[in-house]
């Protein structure tokens, strides 16, 4: 009979734990609170760099176009002068 309680007080004994630690865990949690405006605005965080780094490769890309309508004139000019 002893036996037999030792073997039924072993599950017991584990969800009682579980079951003080999940009270115990909801008890003490803290509310999530989103933050995201902030960020944006001040620049920092990972949502702040994100913007510099879409802002720098937009003005990356007009410097590789501007890059691209000079090499185009310089064809012209080269082709105008060599006669190709």
């Amino acid at each position: 009979m002893k036996k037999i309680f030792l073997r039924a007080l072993r599950p017991l004994i584990i969800v009682a734990v579980f079951g003080l630690g999940y009270v115990c865990g909801t008890l003490n949690q803290q509310p999530a609170e989103a933050q995201f405006g902030g960020l944006l605005d001040k620049g920092g965080g990972v949502f702040g760099q994100a913007k510099e780094f879409g802002s720098a490769i937009v003005e990356m890309q007009d410097h590789v176009s501007g890059l691209q309508k000079n090499l185009d004139t310089f064809k012209k000019v080269q082709s105008a002068l060599t006669g190709k």
